[in-house]
């Protein structure tokens, strides 16, 4: 029992992180139908800016607390936002029109030309984020624990989750937003600035995908350029799985990914424990065969 609500914390944790990845996928497809596939590196690059911010401003061990990891988690956002904002206009807005296949080639040039200027810029050595939070762990059950950059993972997300949906569907931007998934040429003939309303969008999914990648970094300090190449896969496949274009299914498929990944680690043959990020590709292809559009997915009639 002990060890099963260890690997229920834990996968609720790593969920949370799958799920703000998984939003950003779900909101630009329900938008403009793309996978933007350059999304698991804006992932890492929000990594890369928390740690670089913490280096600035001389957060390490010495000096852990709350307010700096909070501080981190916005910085890291901002910066992520202004990425997300630099590659719709300047990499998918002059593709809108084309074909599905000519955005889906710019989406995955992006994410190779990323993960490359990551390797140049910051060098493909691994390197280790600074431990900003207080190290402490609290009894659940036995000897099962959950430790402070658990906590942090459970309530930013939780939080991020919360106010992103009251912001889809209590706002004008959200109601703006779903009209253009709605029919974006109709939108635009109701009067919204629909270039707008797609960048936001952008900003938005790239602001939690960036938050993700501090609060990873808070549990597993060691990271590197390429970590957004598996963990955006996964997190892409959560957000299948919950039916994409679904901000409830991005959820849903996240702690669904997440609590099987841990579980799987924890009760898996060690022989097999190599074979766990499978997991979730058996968990995916189960689904479908089920169900095509996903758990939450609805299929919408096209006009031919």
């Amino acid at each position: 029992m002990e060890t099963l609500i260890q690997q229920l914390i834990n996968g609720l944790a790593l969920g949370g992180i799958y799920a703000l990845i998984a939003l950003g996928y779900t909101m630009v497809y329900g938008v403009l139908r793309l996978i933007n596939f350059a999304h698991g590196d804006v992932y890492m690059l929000g990594t890369f800016a928390g740690y670089y911010v913490a280096l600035r401003f001389g957060f390490s061990e010495a000096n852990p607390s709350f307010i700096r990891a909070a501080g981190l988690l916005l910085a890291a956002m901002a910066t992520c936002a202004v990425v997300g904002l630099a590659i719709e206009r300047l990499a998918y807005r002059p593709v809108r029109r084309a074909s599905r296949l000519t955005a889906l080639i710019t989406a995955i040039g992006v994410s190779l030309f990323l993960e490359n200027l990551g390797q140049i810029v910051f060098g493909a050595n691994p390197k280790f984020f600074p431990q900003v939070l207080p190290a402490r762990q609290f009894q659940v059950y036995g000897a099962a624990t959950v430790t402070t950059p658990d906590l942090m993972i459970l309530g930013a997300s939780l939080l991020l989750t919360i106010g992103l949906h009251q912001l889809v569907h209590r706002s004008a931007f959200g109601r703006a937003m779903r009209a253009v998934a709605h029919d974006l040429d109709t939108a635009k003939l109701m009067g919204i600035d629909t270039d707008r309303i797609i960048a936001l969008t952008f900003a938005l999914g790239s602001a939690l995908a960036a938050a993700a990648g501090v609060l990873v970094a808070l549990r597993y300090p060691k990271f590197d350029p390429l970590i957004g190449v598996t963990t955006g896969l996964k997190a892409f496949i959560a957000a299948v799985l919950g039916g994409i274009g679904n901000v409830t299914g991005a959820v849903l498929g996240g702690i669904i990914i997440g609590l099987a990944e841990t579980l799987a680690t924890g009760y898996l043959p060690a022989a097999l424990n190599p074979y766990k990020d499978a997991v979730a590709f058996a968990i995916l292809v189960t689904v479908l065969l089920a169900r095509p559009t996903g758990i939450l997915g609805t299929t919408a009639p096209e006009k031919v």
